[in-house]
């Protein structure tokens, strides 16, 4: 990996975070916060952009870019994962199971999608 690639995927992870806070945050700010719907959306739209990189059989170079960089970025398994467990924590056992369950279920078939629209492309 070129110190170029290095350098455009440490950029692309910061627009994926920026990405990632205005739409998690426009989500919990229209659902409530009772549930993480924002979480969820990132990760599915993320996975369902991921597949869709994966399909497309981008070049080494511009997959870690847009894929480790902006996507990974963009992401968070370990939000999803506090926020399931936090859910538990406060008694809201089977909310977390949902957001688990949901995450897992809905991310798998948003990837499996995106990999079949990216391999049109």
């Amino acid at each position: 990996m070129s110190l170029w690639v290095l350098i455009l995927a440490g950029a692309a992870g910061g627009l994926g975070a920026a990405a990632r806070m205005l739409l998690d945050g426009n989500i919990s700010a229209l659902a409530g916060r009772a549930f993480p719907f924002g979480t969820l959306a990132v990760n599915i739209s993320g996975a369902f952009l991921l597949g869709v990189l994966a399909g497309a059989a981008l070049s080494n170079d511009a997959y870690s870019v847009a894929g480790t960089g902006a996507i990974g970025g963009f992401t968070t398994f370990s939000t999803w994962a506090f926020e399931s467990h936090r859910l538990g924590e406060d008694g809201q056992l089977r909310r977390g199971v949902v957001n688990l369950a949901a995450s897992l279920l809905l991310g798998v078939g948003a990837a499996w999608s995106g990999r079949k629209l990216g391999g049109t492309l």
